[in-house]
């Protein structure tokens, strides 16, 4: 499989600012610059899986990386060309049907996670 685009991979970190006490969230990196595939959800996926698809927009597939814990509370954040800061909010994780070692397609819906979590 082609990896043609790159995303960084986030979590949220909570953090609290020392004279005032607010609580924030932060986005650190887990991994950056990812090779992936981002595809847009045509309209025919969307009305065939319309379940699931309520808040899917993106399909996203990445390598498999051994060792690597992904979460449904981290963002997807484009890292280069057309999706160059686009953000991808996971849904959930799907290895690959050869033994679940090869990728990982993260269905996502864009424009959410600017910080809240």
């Amino acid at each position: 499989m082609i990896f043609p685009h790159l995303v960084d991979i986030e979590k949220p970190v909570q953090t609290q600012d020392a004279e005032t006490g607010e609580v924030a969230v932060v986005w650190k990196p887990v991994l950056q610059g990812v090779g992936c595939k981002i595809e847009d959800v045509s309209v025919r996926q969307f009305i065939q899986s319309a379940a699931m698809q309520q808040e899917v927009t993106t399909m996203i597939t990445i390598p498999f990386m051994q060792g690597v814990e992904l979460k449904k509370d981290m963002r997807l954040k484009g890292a280069d060309g057309q999706h160059f800061g686009e953000i991808y909010n996971p849904q959930g994780f799907l290895r690959d049907n050869k033994g679940g070692t090869m990728y990982i397609t993260i269905p996502c819906e864009r424009g959410v996670n600017e910080g809240d979590v």
